[in-house]
């Protein structure tokens, strides 16, 4: 079907807000990242720091990213569903309802139908771990290479765990430390608490060492060139010094690994874990007792 200029300026406009965040990420870090040479592995840069009463507040690079991503997702969110209809005519509905449906396939398949509801966060988790992690392509300094950003993740879903567990009360919740039996208590709360560390740790670790891997590999292959031109005649050493041969194809290849496939994979190992550990949690039947012995109650 023909679409209407208005309907193409908006697609446009769209599109370019969703690129406009990438591109003004890399022009801060062209403005704020210092030239260096040989390694050079170092945390987020701090573009500034708000004064507070109790500590500092400084904006860094990855809260930066961050927020950059979710505008990003945002529009491109707002592009993949403008000009929906009931028949799919356009591809990117199709893709719009691939995403949809294998997210609600996932969330029925690891949980149970009360949580059928929970998938647009699901989604939402993965789309913004695996764009932050893709950022590495760009250049730019990924989030989820910040033990604070994904720390931050593993809180929130935290809260949602011991909010489905306290569903039947703060008592059920409290007496849920006691399962299996009585003496195993400590560990059940240390095994509570661990629960987010282990998650932030898992996520962050992974994406970290890949990046950390990448630069190491990428170094020692230009220092490798260098020894091997350093055997040639000294015109032709001069004339390959600046091309650092062996560096071409194999960092690409780590790259797509540690950027694309292992961001990816922690985008949806996330995922996984947030799903099983709401729906493990969670006290359904327990949870429907309860709820049928009030509801006979109000009816006496």
């Amino acid at each position: 079907m023909q679409r209407s200029l208005c309907f193409k300026i908006v697609d446009v406009l769209l599109i370019i807000g969703a690129v406009l965040p990438l591109v003004f990420g890399m022009i801060l870090k062209i403005l704020f990242n210092p030239a260096s040479e040989g390694i050079s592995i170092s945390g987020a840069l701090v573009y500034f720091t708000i004064p507070m009463p109790l500590q500092n507040l400084p904006i860094t690079e990855s809260q930066v990213n961050s927020a950059l991503v979710v505008i990003t997702i945002f529009f491109l969110c707002l592009y993949f569903t403008h000009g929906l209809s009931v028949k799919s005519n356009l591809k990117r509905q199709l893709i719009a309802e691939w995403i949809v449906k294998q997210t609600q396939s996932l969330v029925k398949t690891n949980m149970s139908d009360y949580f059928s509801g929970f998938a647009p966060f699901v989604a939402a988790i993965m789309g913004l771990s695996a764009f932050s992690s893709l950022l590495a392509l760009l250049g730019l300094y990924a989030p989820t290479s910040d033990i604070n950003i994904v720390g931050g993740w593993a809180i929130l879903v935290f809260v949602l765990i011991t909010y489905y567990k306290m569903k039947c009360g703060p008592l059920h919740y409290v007496k849920s430390f006691g399962d299996p039996v009585p003496f195993l208590s400590p560990l059940n709360i240390i095994s509570e608490v661990a629960t987010p560390i282990s998650m932030a740790f898992r996520h962050y670790g992974n994406v970290l060492s890949g990046a950390v891997i990448s630069v190491l590999v990428a170094t020692g292959l230009r220092g490798l060139s260098n020894i091997i031109y350093s055997l040639l005649p000294k015109a032709l050493e001069r004339v390959l010094s600046n091309l650092p041969i062996l560096q071409i194809g194999l960092p690409a290849i780590l790259s797509i690994y540690f950027d694309v496939f292992s961001g990816c994979l922690q985008a949806f190992i996330f995922a996984m874990l947030t799903m099983l550990y709401v729906a493990s949690g969670f006290p359904e039947e327990d949870y429907f007792a309860r709820k049928a012995k009030k509801l006979a109650n109000l009816k006496k």
